[in-house]
């Protein structure tokens, strides 16, 4: 009976295994999953790519993306599928929401990442965020509001929302801004959506470059991408890569961000 005892107080004592890419990871009425790069130990702290899903997305449905999975466990990271409240991510100038400040995103992606980190090995200094569509929105907005919570950021197919913002918060952030050049969802250039608009990504990457303090711009071409890459006298990363074609998602950019980041001494 002892035995038993102990077997259930431990079981009881240990929430870490109660959660992962197949089970939610609760936080309060919200949740994220997480899957650890496979034969992971238990203990080495590895980076993570945190992903969010775009318009009417789910965390269950990244972690049912086999070859996002695949790709990001031989990288020996680990992938956090974080899910917005309800059908879209909360942020300002979204449909219906021009007044809000998009502080109950940040919050809860504060909370995503303590929780995460207390539950898993992770290595909070060698993070990346990344999303597609609506989900590039809200790295779009990460990177504003929340520029040292990752190393870097790549949103994909996806700005902000009617407008970039006057100013963003200090540190300025690595962001790699990656589209397709005929995106009829996500227009560069934007298209009207219910009471507001999407905005358009030249003036995102305009007032970041003036924000940040970055210069003129490089070519960079590679298979699918033709970049052109920006830095700052800091060393800090601002590159924009279009692919050919529309609004679409290959996990392979998630790895080019990831390598660019990487090469460049930032993870």
């Amino acid at each position: 009976m002892r035995l038993i005892s102990i077997i259930f107080a431990s079981l009881l004592a240990t929430p870490a295994l109660s959660c992962g890419p197949d089970t939610d990871c609760a936080l309060g009425e919200r949740h994220y999953r997480i899957a650890m790069p496979d034969g992971h130990d238990g203990t080495t702290a590895v980076g993570a790519i945190v992903f969010a899903h775009g318009y009417r997305g789910s965390a269950r449905g990244i972690m049912r993306n086999q070859n996002l999975r695949r790709m990001v466990s031989d990288m020996g990271l680990a992938l956090i599928a974080v899910k917005s409240a309800s059908d879209d991510w909360v942020l300002p100038n979204s449909p219906r929401r021009k007044d809000v400040d998009g502080s109950v995103e940040f919050n809860y992606m504060d909370a995503v990442i303590a929780d995460a980190s207390s539950r898993f090995a992770i290595d909070t200094d060698r993070m990346m965020m990344t999303g597609f569509s609506a989900g590039g929105m809200m790295t779009w907005n990460m990177a504003c509001h929340r520029p040292d919570m990752f190393a870097g950021f790549v949103p994909i197919s996806g700005t902000f929302w009617l407008e970039a913002p006057a100013e963003c918060a200090g540190p300025v952030a690595n962001v790699i801004h990656i589209h397709g050049d005929d995106d009829p969802t996500v227009p560069l250039a934007g298209r009207p959506i219910a009471d507001t608009h999407q905005g358009d990504v030249m003036e995102a990457l305009d007032m970041y470059a003036t924000y940040g303090g970055f210069g003129p711009s490089a070519t960079r071409n590679t298979e699918r991408l033709a970049c052109k890459d920006r830095s700052n006298p800091a060393g800090d990363i601002l590159n924009f890569c279009m692919f050919e074609g529309g609004h679409s998602f290959r996990s392979e950019y998630v790895k080019f961000g990831w390598e660019t980041f990487a090469g460049s001494g930032k993870l």
